[in-house]
């Protein structure tokens, strides 16, 4: 079984993750996350804090001279930032005389700050936003950056792209998922549509100028999964239940579709399914020789991949922090006041589509270790080719 756990705060020492069933003797160096977590900084509307912040792993378990040892990995990453918040976030309890920053009793309006304080009893909002903060998905994409190099020696590739920023849409057509992974990653909104993401930048723009911030779409796709990961089963073997409920997870995402999504709804069947075809002769990279001409069901049917790409969308909204605050109410005094203002990003959704892929990854790689097992990933590779032997010949 694949699971994993993270732990930190945004300004404390560092985030950790704990990444258990990873098979032995995968290659796996500290490139292979660092990638990632750069690519997560990225992104035009991003704030302060990324200049602050050069985000590097480091491997403290798990691996020996390159290759995985089969046991539990673990990934820190230091927030440099903690050096101008050591009295603030300092585990020990005489710390907190010397610490100059106020208490946090405004909560921000769309942020955990007041169900957290609440529901743990908090009387300052720091107890809840420093976890509840987005700095938590960097361990999620150190997570998902060891699970793509697991998912790489399959031929599963998994690739995001924005598609709409503060309502600006993109046109992408028919392009092949390498060329608009391509075309993304040289945009600075990580948009493979230039003319849209031109308008993008310049909606950001205005976003800053009127001190809010811009939500937007952004889309993951798979490719290579082989037919029959995930199960109908069981409701929590389902793949698309669980890949529905890991970008959910994800800080600001509001709204999940896979395929054709909510536009399913508005369609009469005979447009809404995929019609199955079959050619002895195809050479499809997993064998499978039934394909489909149209991709409505985003490679997902009754809760497993049917061969086809996996095409899942996240909805984000707006970062809850405004620099034009919006109206709350004190915790101690509740007296009206504007909410507390914390550092924030005008646009974080290029950077969401990162951890979108990260945490599909995740899940992606969870059943194929499920249903491939293995100690090691040359017992995992043999039962996985067995399969492949079984889908030819089907």
């Amino acid at each position: 079984m694949l699971r994993y756990l993270t732990a930190g705060e945004s300004h404390g020492p560092s985030l950790t993750a704990i990444l258990e069933g990873i098979p032995a003797r995968l290659s796996l160096g500290t490139k292979d996350i660092d990638t990632e977590l750069s690519r997560r900084q990225m992104g035009y509307g991003r704030g302060g804090r990324m200049k602050i912040e050069q985000d590097r792993v480091v491997i403290t378990a798990g691996v020996r001279h390159g290759l995985t040892l089969g046991g539990p990995i673990a990934l820190a990453i230091t927030n440099r930032d903690f050096a101008n918040w050591q009295d603030t976030m300092a585990p020990e309890a005489e710390a907190r005389a010397r610490d100059t920053r106020p208490a946090v009793t405004r909560p921000r309006p769309g942020h955990a700050d007041l169900p957290g304080a609440i529901k743990y009893g908090h009387r300052d909002a720091r107890n809840v936003l420093e976890r509840a903060s987005a700095r938590e998905t960097t361990a999620r994409v150190a997570v998902g950056a060891v699970c793509k190099r697991l998912l790489r020696e399959f031929g599963i590739s998994v690739l995001s792209h924005v598609m709409e920023i503060g309502g600006v849409r993109a046109t992408i057509g028919d392009l092949p998922p390498g060329q608009i992974g391509a075309l993304a990653e040289a945009s600075p909104v990580r948009c493979a549509d230039r003319e849209a993401s031109e308008a993008m930048v310049a909606r950001i723009d205005e976003a800053r100028k009127r001190k809010t911030t811009l939500g937007g779409i952004f889309e993951v796709i798979v490719e290579g999964a082989p037919v029959g990961l995930g199960s109908y089963i069981q409701w929590d073997q389902k793949l698309d239940g669980r890949l529905a409920r890991a970008l959910m997870s994800i800080q600001a995402i509001k709204g999940v579709e896979v395929g054709l999504g909510f536009e399913v709804a508005r369609r009469f069947g005979f447009e809404a399914h995929d019609e199955i075809f079959y050619d002895p002769g195809r050479q499809a990279p997993h064998g499978l020789k039934f394909f489909r001409k149209t991709n409505y069901a985003g490679g997902l049917e009754g809760g497993m991949s049917n061969g086809e790409a996996i095409l899942l969308r996240a909805a984000m909204k707006p970062l809850s922090t405004q620099y034009a605050p919006l109206r709350s109410v004190d915790l101690e005094t509740k007296e009206p006041f504007e909410a507390t203002v914390e550092r924030s990003d005008v646009c974080a959704v290029p950077a969401a589509g990162v951890i979108g892929e990260a945490v599909v990854a995740f899940e992606v790689a969870a059943t194929l270790r499920e249903k491939f097992g293995g100690d090691s990933l040359e017992e995992m590779r043999r039962n996985f080719d067995a399969y492949l032997d079984v889908v030819r010949d089907f």
